[in-house]
């Protein structure tokens, strides 16, 4: 099969190959995808420069979409054709979504309706399940987003994109938070409600004018690094919830005393390692709205297998509104 690889950490145009691997074969409780899509993220290309290689070398990507050729002992041959998407592909593995083909357990390969294209498909792995647990969690720890202020940092980001549009359709108001006047446009026709452009304003003050001084009753946030201190400046209510899925720094100084004295909490999820329960009720939310056509999906920049290293290099750049997607 084709496939792109790297076999140590660096630079993409340094480090990425294409050429030919062997087609894997399904083993029990597996199914084999010949993937169309491959979706690139920021985790993938973070890892491919910095994080440690434990295999002689790396098919990168967790995130595709195709339809299933082969499956292995203990799956229903009706699986057999059917179109899917895929997630956690290069999680704890080598063997990731940047090939013709991958297998992988039968349970992270999800039925994709006829409506949605492969495309969007390869978006829903980190992108889509990410969205869906941390409203998932918003309503676990806020209640009934009807009528709640929410604050969506990177509103326009892959996964805000999907935030956005989840959290209007809850009924919830979406204040966000961008860095551009083209991506304001993009959030805003996903459902954001109010823009704030944090390279040039206060964001807590902002948020306090929108909120008549009290500040967002839920925080759903891609860098705890700044979000923690915009929340003790008032942009969370108090007894107000933070849901955190990322931060551009690991190391977060936290102002304890206006967190405590306003009761509020915080709750941090990582897409890849959910429990059995929370992933698959994320899925069945996830699968319903697909099946309902109730998402918008946004494919900034697509390239070829042989164009890899050019994907990487875009998704570094983070200047594209909408996913960066590999059609094999």
């Amino acid at each position: 099969m084709k496939a792109a690889w790297y076999s140590r950490n660096g630079e993409a145009q340094d480090v990425m190959e294409v050429g030919d691997l062997p087609t894997l074969s399904p083993q029990p409780g597996e199914v084999l995808v010949r993937l169309a899509t491959s979706g690139v993220n920021p985790s993938d290309v973070k890892s491919r420069r910095a994080r440690p290689l434990s295999d002689p070398l790396v098919v990168p990507h967790s995130d595709g979409a195709g339809v299933i050729e082969a499956v292995g002992d203990g799956v229903p041959v009706s699986r057999l054709g059917e179109r899917v998407w895929v997630c956690n592909g290069q999680w704890q593995r080598p063997m990731g979504t940047c090939a013709q083909f991958i297998a992988l357990a039968a349970a992270q390969a999800v039925t994709l309706p006829e409506g949605t294209d492969f495309a969007a498909g390869a978006c829903m792995g980190i992108p889509g399940l990410t969205a869906v647990q941390a409203v998932i969690l918003a309503e676990r720890l806020g209640g009934d987003l009807r009528g709640q202020n929410v604050l969506v940092t990177g509103a326009s980001s892959a996964v805000g994109h999907y935030i956005t549009q989840m959290v209007t359709q809850a009924g919830g108001r979406v204040i966000g938070t961008v860095g551009s006047e083209a991506k304001a446009a993009h959030a805003q026709a996903a459902g954001m409600q109010d823009a704030v452009f944090y390279k040039t304003e206060s964001v807590p003050q902002r948020v306090k004018a929108l909120t008549q001084g009290r500040g967002a009753d839920v925080i759903i946030d891609m860098d705890f690094s700044t979000t923690a201190g915009w929340a003790s400046e008032g942009a969370l209510a108090p007894h107000g919830q933070v849901v955190c899925y990322g931060s551009n720094a690991l190391e977060v100084p936290l102002p304890f005393r206006p967190w405590l004295y306003q009761s509020m909490g915080v709750k941090f999820f990582l897409v890849y390692d959910l429990t059995p329960a929370d992933r698959q009720t994320a899925v069945a939310r996830l699968s319903g709205m697909l099946a309902a056509g109730q998402l918008q999906h946004s494919i900034g920049a697509r390239y070829t297998l042989d164009q890899v290293a050019q994907a990487h290099r875009t998704v570094e750049a983070g200047q594209t509104v909408g996913n960066v997607v590999i059609e094999l």
